[in-house]
């Protein structure tokens, strides 16, 4: 077997609205940005670009804080990392989870610094930012390449593609094309026409028609190749983006595939895989007194489901929890329906419609389908729904209290007493408690106040007064009467 050089797979990573798409879009000469909704791009997506004759596969990664995994695993299955850094804000929060990203997975990385066509834009700045994150670049006391660059002027991206081949020079990227593919699933999707597909990305090998892919506990035939233009070929190459359809099921983002020869070799090797899949991840009510909110997750893509989970986790209530009921890619559907129905679950769909039965059957049967583009949003309103489901908290406000001076006569439950005032309020009609050394005593309610002799409804100055109670257990003195009300929250 000869091994020869392949084209570098580059991830763009960076804090949110930095300029990862802008640059792609420059690079790539097409316009992704204006398909996100509110500009953010929630899902990862593989796009080939030349430079000084060489091929080079991009992978454009997320850049909100809630695709922390989609991010982490388009750093895994890449050689060399871009980082993009604003030079009107400098390093941000997103900014260091991208980092910790591909330092987890152990690759180089270049920083781009973005938008130095601002009138804002501040280099320096943002050098000096870099640095004090511990981002030694070179210059600076590092050997971190850099290049300012503008995404609208294409300043500098020359120079930026320069630094990516250079780093991959220095890795000596090889593949053997003789051999049968092996790399990662990108994206999975449920295709209405095709069923169940995914993006992967070759890392070593050829993917050719004719055998089987097995991506985790999910297999497909390989009858035809996409590339990452929608164009059919007759085979994908070491580094490059393919889009294969037909899965048995979804495969989940960020697994490894490898090839199998023949059908049954594929399922045998797929249902071994199934026993290592841990089951997927739920948070269920197990304490009493505390309620859970059932939700149905529906989205575009595998890898926003994945992210919608990993931002309910961050949700969180003393007196209720998420549990996911299910979670799939595709429209609602009828089915979707009945399983709210049987389990009193709300639906979120992401970036999906809903079919017209399920629509018929949301409205008939009362089921709520909400849906959602933008992540934040559906955090939001998760988020509200969850602090609705909590039960109230039932406490209790003290009012006033008093000291039992002397009991002078009781019949049945009525007592009078006198006592002396203490503090705050204690009114007729109050609800009381009766504390006997630090101990609650009983509880009752106050029938009747005097003072000078005189009905009064309030008592709320100190002195002495008289007062009749309704209380089972007979007080004495030094017994203190706390008035209170319940509250709830």
């Amino acid at each position: 077997m000869a091994r020869g050089a392949r084209p570098p797979v580059i991830a763009v990573m960076g804090h949110i609205d930095h300029g990862k798409s802008s640059l792609l879009d420059y690079i790539r000469k097409s316009n992704v940005t204006a398909g996100e909704a509110g500009g953010i791009t929630q899902h990862v997506a593989a796009y080939i670009a030349e430079h000084g004759g060489r091929r080079i596969t991009f992978l454009d990664t997320p850049g909100h804080e809630a695709f922390k995994a989609l991010r982490t695993r388009g750093a895994a299955a890449a050689d060399v990392a871009i980082l993009v850094v604003a030079a009107d804000e400098g390093v941000m929060p997103q900014t260091l989870d991208a980092l910790a990203a591909i330092t987890e997975a152990k690759i180089p990385y270049i920083i781009a610094i973005t938008k130095i066509d601002k009138n804002n834009a501040d280099i320096g700045h943002t050098k000096n930012s870099l640095v004090e994150h511990g981002i030694y670049i070179e210059g600076m006391g590092g050997d971190i390449a850099y290049a300012p660059i503008s995404s609208k002027t294409g300043e500098g991206i020359p120079e930026l593609l320069d630094l990516v081949l250079l780093s991959a020079d220095l890795l000596e990227l090889t593949a053997d094309t003789d051999t049968s593919a092996t790399g990662f699933v990108l994206e999975s999707t449920q295709d209405q026409k095709r069923g169940a597909s995914a993006t992967l990305i070759v890392k070593d090998g050829t993917l050719s028609q004719g055998s089987f892919v097995v991506a985790g506990d999910a297999y497909a035939p390989i009858r035809f190749i996409e590339d990452f233009r929608g164009a059919r070929v007759e085979a994908a190459l070491p580094s490059e983006p393919a889009r294969i359809s037909g899965f048995s099921r979804l495969p989940a983002a960020g697994s490894l595939f490898s090839i199998a020869a023949t059908k049954k070799e594929a399922e045998a090797l797929a249902h071994e895989h199934a026993k290592e899949l841990t089951a997927p991840h739920e948070r269920t009510a197990s304490v009493e007194g505390i309620s859970e909110l059932p939700l149905i997750i529906k989205a575009d893509v595998a890898g926003s489901v994945d992210a919608i989970i990993h931002e309910l986790n961050k949700i969180t209530h003393e007196r209720a929890v998420i549990r996911v009921v299910s979670s799939g890619v595709g429209s609602v559907s009828e089915n979707d329906l009945k399983v709210a129905g049987a389990s009193g679950a709300v639906i979120i769909a992401f970036n999906v419609g809903t079919d017209a039965i399920a629509g018929e059957l949301a409205l008939r049967e009362g089921v709520s389908v909400f849906p959602f583009s933008i992540i934040y949003e559906l955090s939001e309103k998760v988020a509200e729904l969850l602090a609705k489901k909590a039960p109230l908290l039932v406490g209790e406000k003290e009012l006033g209290r008093a000291r039992v001076l002397k009991p002078f006569s009781s019949s049945g439950k009525k007592q009078v007493l006198g006592a002396r005032y203490l503090s705050g309020t204690l009114s007729v009609g109050s609800r009381i408690k009766v504390m006997r050394k630090d101990e609650e005593l009983a509880r009752g309610s106050i029938s009747n106040l005097q003072q000078a002799r005189a009905d009064v409804n309030v008592i709320k100055t100190e002195g002495d007064f008289g007062t009749e109670i309704e209380c089972r257990e007979p007080l004495q003195y030094g017994d203190e009467i706390i008035a209170f009300e319940v509250t709830e929250s």
